[in-house]
């Protein structure tokens, strides 16, 4: 600069009116409700998929072809992260007369257990075997 220049100052001012930090939030929480809704149904896509194969490998109807949430809850993973834990519960039938229940817990898109009711069966006494 040469000797004599000035240069004018000024100030700049941001304003946030509430109205906008309200938006804004709106914003924020339907951004992270969409998310939360397409995260869960790629999800509940895992947890049919997985019944579905369990089913079949034990000979098992699965009924309705779907799993219905019961329960949603944060949980961390081996590696330390925040992930959410799903429970899922269906029904299958073994005899396809009956209906039992099962579920499918999922640690993100990961499938943790898978549970199916063990099948019951009627072991006769000794006493009561004749041969």
């Amino acid at each position: 600069m040469q000797a004599g220049t000035t240069v004018a100052s000024f100030t700049v001012r941001v304003y946030f009116p509430a109205m906008d930090l309200l938006e804004l939030l709106a914003l924020l929480l339907l951004g992270g409700g969409v998310w939360l809704w397409l995260d869960s149904l790629n999800a509940r896509e895992a947890g049919v998929r997985a019944t579905q194969a369990a089913c079949a490998e034990e000979g098992l109807q699965l009924l309705d072809e779907t799993v219905a949430i019961r329960s949603l809850r944060p949980a961390r993973d081996d590696a330390g992260r925040l992930r959410l834990r799903r429970v899922y519960g269906f029904e299958y039938s073994d005899t396809g007369d009956n209906r039992r229940s099962g579920s499918v817990t999922l640690l993100g898109q990961d499938v943790e257990y898978l549970h199916l009711r063990p099948r019951l069966y009627v072991v006769p006494k000794a006493d009561e075997i004749r041969h």
